[in-house]
């Protein structure tokens, strides 16, 4: 359904947290927005503040009237919705149009010009400092991102006048295939997420027909040296960056004191000393591919160096809990091998000759399987690894394939240590290092405050 069709939005699974941010874009334009949840929240409290309709019984009687006609209103729900859902099966049985929520987002780069921003790795970071350039800029935004932004406390942002639209544009069960790009970035493409791909080929096949979706007159910014070959419309600029080299990259850059500043290189003008909000040495590429976006939409270069300045990052990306003369400790979301590889040369480089250990639990069982040499060699960067069981998400266990597996194959120099998750504040005490530093998308993030305590006493 297009956006001129629709009167009002049903959404079945309102609270999540992707879910609730769509639910206040139609909100802010004036529709009529309804939605089912199974428990209330802080997001569903604030959703009906704003104006929602919401219940929480599964209740066909309780769906409102402007949502119950089937040729102006769109339905969206989660694949977390089973599905025979009392109010799922009406909508179907009417012949309602039902979307996820990827599909969404896909309505929505064909209503704005959608900035899209794909990879294995790097894509929240990036999509946030390109909302946030864009957003404190004369041109604003849309932005609907895959992480909660520091500098606005939410995963989204919302615009009445701007026809840019920020997205994630995520590869996991080939959602990126529903939209239609404007200008897009593509950070990485590292297998991942094979246990739905099945091969490397088919993972690199998606980012290859994802990049023939991009408009005519639109833009492809594409990190050096990936292996897929992009196969864009005619009429799409096609343009390269990385931190070094490329149509876009960084010059002359300067770090130290804990600030990173460079010259953004670029065929659309050249930006003198632009300095990171957040200085870690990936930002700067991050950067790059965030500041090519923002040049694209017509952003200006004094307001692209406040925007870069300014930027907060985003929760549990390079997230310093605690800087003291002691210790430093911070969280990142890392949970890919090249990710946590860049993770460990972004923190060595902030803190030469100084000692680094880091906290790791795996996430899902089949990315353990898939990758653990990889992830043995990227962990081998570290002075010390203290390492947890497997974080198993969606996942049932897998025979044989344990954190073991990791440990087994770390480099003989390094210190290390295979632990229950609960045991790792008592090891943080023992251990000697300078710089911690808590990696994984699993739930070890919950025993951080604790690791902050024991690093705050020393």
């Amino acid at each position: 359904m297009e956006m001129n069709a629709i009167k009002a939005v049903y959404f079945v699974g309102i609270g999540g947290i992707g879910m609730s941010a769509i639910a206040r874009y139609f909100l802010q334009k004036g529709l009529c927005v309804g939605g089912y949840d199974r428990t209330p929240s802080e997001l569903t409290r604030k959703l009906q503040e704003e104006g929602a309709r919401i219940h929480y019984e599964e209740d066909v009687e309780q769906i409102p009237s402007a949502c119950r006609d089937k040729d102006t209103c769109l339905v969206v729900y989660t694949p977390a919705i089973p599905g025979e859902h009392a109010e799922l099966a009406y909508f179907k049985a009417n012949g309602f149009e039902i979307e996820k929520r990827a599909q969404v987002l896909g309505t929505l780069t064909r209503a704005h010009k959608g900035l899209c921003v794909a990879g294995t790795h790097g894509k929240t970071t990036t999509s946030s400092m390109a909302a946030h350039i864009l957003h404190q800029s004369h041109v604003d935004c849309n932005a609907f991102l895959g992480g909660i932004t520091k500098n606005y406390g939410t995963n989204y942002i919302l615009s009445p006048k701007s026809d840019y639209v920020v997205i994630e544009a995520d590869e996991f069960d080939r959602s990126f295939h529903w939209l239609t790009p404007y200008a897009s970035v593509i950070t990485a493409t590292d297998p991942d997420h094979l246990d739905i791909y099945g091969t490397k080929e088919a993972y690199l096949e998606s980012f290859r027909k994802y990049t023939s979706l991009i408009r005519p007159g639109g833009f492809l910014v594409l990190h050096e040296g990936l292996e897929m070959q992009p196969d864009v419309q005619e009429g799409v600029m096609t343009y390269s960056y990385s931190r070094g080299h490329g149509d876009f990259h960084a010059e002359n850059i300067r770090v130290g004191d804990g600030e990173i500043y460079f010259d953004f290189i670029s065929p659309l003008g050249h930006i003198k000393d632009v300095q990171l909000g957040v200085p870690v040495s990936i930002n700067i590429e991050n950067g790059i591919a965030a500041m090519a976006l923002a040049q694209i939409s017509g952003v200006t270069p004094e307001e692209i160096k406040q925007g870069m300045a300014s930027f907060r990052g985003v929760d549990r990306r390079f997230d310093f809990r605690l800087k003291s003369d002691k210790a430093v400790f911070l969280t990142d979301y890392a949970h890919h091998p090249a990710e946590i590889r860049q993770s460990v040369i972004s923190v060595r480089e902030l803190y030469r000759g100084k000692k680094i250990a880091a906290i790791f639990q795996p996430h899902l069982y089949t990315r353990t399987r898939d990758f653990y040499k990889e992830f043995a060699g990227s962990l081998s960067l570290l002075d010390e690894v203290i390492l947890t069981d497997i974080y198993p998400a969606r996942e049932a266990p897998i025979p044989g394939v344990t954190s073991r597996l990791i440990y087994d194959r770390l480099a003989p120099t390094v210190k290390k240590c295979l632990c229950r998750k609960e045991d790792v504040p008592e090891i943080v005490r023992q251990s000697d290092a300078d710089v911690f530093i808590l990696l994984g998308a699993g739930d070890l993030e919950s025993y951080a405050p604790q690791i902050t305590e024991v690093l705050e006493e020393r």
